[in-house]
């Protein structure tokens, strides 16, 4: 049996004091934000009461679908590779970027050379390169393959999509099938919701259909997202049967909020090639924030 853990939207906080010239972007929208909305609702010890938690169920891996920062800034991601480093060797947690990652030009290029030793595939350089494709990338850890995926881009002001392009398409087309004549369990890691209506239009994924093709034309078992702070299962056409798409709620998000309260999903995967199973149980912060306990449990 291979325990895979799953969160996302850590947006860890709290927002540290930025400088004018951080501030002069697309940040100062964000910034302002956080200040009326997210800091009342994304509490930093919501997130170490689910890591304790998960630290307790011993996974054999965690994936991490994005927005691990608010607005990017230098201070955060510094902030978020200390964190990363506590949460766990990089051999047993895999990253894929969100859209506040990339938040304003040059971010994403400091958040993938800062993070990189949590994305960088089995067969990727061991020091990371400026204008080398980190994505997708591929780790295999056991009977499972996990393929990272990225959507980040810069947007304009008041806007959060993500973007799957040819290119990557291509890429993680190859990469499944590999995993999949070797025999292994696909796991796909995206930040945006590869579903048509999942979200609204300023945050939704462009390049939805190049991704259901990919699944389609690749194949995969299982694939995971964040973006909407919402526990969602949506479904993909698959090669042979239909792919799982399973969301999850931040993993900052206090009780009581206009989304639910932090969550993380436990996978159970167990099976061979042609007969895998996969159970999931998701875990949610109680109502006083004290704890966290089984929300449900779902066998696909």
């Amino acid at each position: 049996m291979f325990k895979l853990a799953h969160i996302s939207d850590v947006h860890l906080g709290p927002l540290p004091d930025l400088s004018f010239r951080e501030l002069a972007s697309k940040r100062i929208t964000g910034f302002v934000n956080w200040h009326r909305n997210r800091a009342r609702h994304l509490f930093p010890g919501t997130l170490a009461c689910l890591m304790d938690d998960i630290e307790k169920r011993d996974p054999d891996h965690l994936a991490i679908t994005g927005d691990l920062v608010n607005l990017a800034s230098s201070l955060e991601i510094e902030a978020v590779t200390e964190w990363l480093a506590e949460a766990g060797d990089p051999q047993n947690i895999s990253v894929v970027p969100g859209n506040h990652d990339a938040y304003v030009p040059g971010a994403y290029e400091n958040t993938t050379r800062a993070w990189y030793p949590y994305m960088r595939g089995d067969d990727s350089p061991p020091v990371w390169t400026k204008n080398r494709h980190s994505f997708p990338y591929m780790r295999v850890r056991g009977p499972v393959a996990l393929i990272g995926c990225s959507t980040a881009v810069a947007t304009p002001p008041f806007a959060a999509s993500g973007y799957f392009g040819p290119r990557q398409a291509r890429a993680t087309v190859n990469l499944l099938r590999a995993a999949g004549e070797a025999g292994h369990f696909r796991v796909v890691m995206i930040h945006h919701p590869p579903i048509r209506g999942a979200t609204s239009m300023h945050k939704r994924m462009i390049g939805i259909r190049r991704f259901a093709a990919t699944i389609s034309s690749g194949g995969a078992e299982l694939v995971l997202h964040g973006h909407t702070h919402l526990n969602t299962v949506y479904w993909l056409k698959g090669q042979t049967a239909p792919v799982p798409v399973v969301g999850i709620a931040s993993a900052s998000q206090a009780p009581n909020g206009s989304k639910p309260a932090a969550a993380y999903n436990l996978f159970e995967i167990t099976g061979e090639p042609g007969n895998w199973h996969l159970t999931r149980e998701r875990y949610a912060l109680n109502a006083d924030a004290t704890g966290v306990t089984l929300a449900e449990t779902t066998r696909f």
